[in-house]
Parts: C-alpha cells; structure tokens; sequence
C-alpha cells in the first residue's frame, strides 16, 4: 500500500488523470456487462420458454412475457414485417451499451500509452537536470512509466471480453426471436 501511495505521490497530475481515467472505464466496462448480461439471460430464457411452447404445440403464439407479445397483439393477422419489427426492436434495446464496451476496449489502450509516454517525458527531463544518469536510475522511473500501459491492456481485455460474451448472447437472443417468428408465419400459412 505504501508502494501505491508513493507512487502516486511522485505521478504528474496528467499520470493520475489517466489512471483515474481507465480506473472510470473498468468500473464502467462491469457495469455495463453485468447489467446488460443478466438482461439478456433472463430474456434468452423467456424466449427459450417461449419457443419451446409453440414447437411443442402447448401454444399458438408466444408467451405474453414473450417481447414480440406485444408486436403481435396490435395486429390481426401476424406478418414477416411485424415480426421482424419486433426482432429488431428487442435485439436493439437488449444490446444497449454493446457500443460503449467497443470504445472502451479500443481506446484504453491508447489512454494507457498516453500516460505512459508522459511519464518517460517527466522522467527525461528529471535526468536532464542531473549531471549523470545510469541505468539504476533510469530503470525504475520508466517502469513506473510503464505502469499506464499495462492498465490500459489490463482494462482492454476486460472490455473487448465482455463486448464479446454479450454479442454472443444478443445473437442468442436473434435466433430464438428469429424461430418464433418462423414457427408462427408457419402456423399463419398453414390456415
């Protein structure tokens, strides 16, 4: 803990600002994933419950939980169009945020680079003002550097591993809003 108070203690404030900066865009890359994964696991189990029933013929529509329920209740008759208006509308509410994890994941690490590069500059201009400089020296300052860098990887990978894992549940979730739709344009031709 020390380590980490004297570290920052010998940061410039564009180091801190940086720091603070992707420590913001983790909490925030957690966030987003929790909130919008149990979302779209709680609706790829409604539409699985959903789908299940109409291929078992234990109903002629989907569940009313279902969120295409409320597409096919304003119309008589269902149609492709409703239906794939319905998709759509779910597949863009459901994956909200999917945008910001991207950003996240592909800026953090330029955010991190940022900050290191500006602690090698602190530090060359440290050892200009000094008569002599050796290795011993110059090592742990640029390690410091360094440390930027790695939290911008470091939240990186957390990011782009999120974006992934709720991209493959959004299509998930198509797939199973795509089935129902077939079964029930199926159900609407066979009449």
């Amino acid at each position: 803990m020390d380590t980490l108070f004297t570290y920052l203690e010998e940061s410039s404030a564009i180091t801190i600002f940086v720091l603070l900066l992707l420590s913001a865009y983790f909490i925030s890359a957690f966030w987003i994933f929790l909130n919008r994964f149990y979302i779209l696991k709680s609706r790829i189990s409604l539409e699985a419950t959903s789908l299940k029933a109409l291929y078992t013929g234990k109903s002629k529509s989907v569940i009313k939980n279902s969120l295409i329920f409320t597409y096919l209740s304003r119309v008589d008759r269902p149609n492709k169009a409703i239906l794939e208006a319905a998709s759509s509308d779910a597949i863009r509410v459901s994956t909200k945020g999917l945008t910001w994890l991207s950003i996240i994941a592909s800026t953090s690490p330029f955010i991190g680079l940022f900050g290191t590069v500006i602690g090698i500059l602190e530090t060359f201009t440290k050892l200009g003002g000094q008569s002599s400089s050796s290795l011993s020296v110059v090592a742990p300052a640029i390690s410091e550097a360094l440390v930027a860098t790695a939290g911008g990887i470091f939240v990186a990978i957390f990011a782009y591993t999120f974006h992934l894992i709720l991209k493959r549940k959004a299509y998930e979730l198509s797939s199973l809003l795509s089935s129902q739709s077939e079964v029930i344009l199926s159900q609407v031709k066979d009449k």
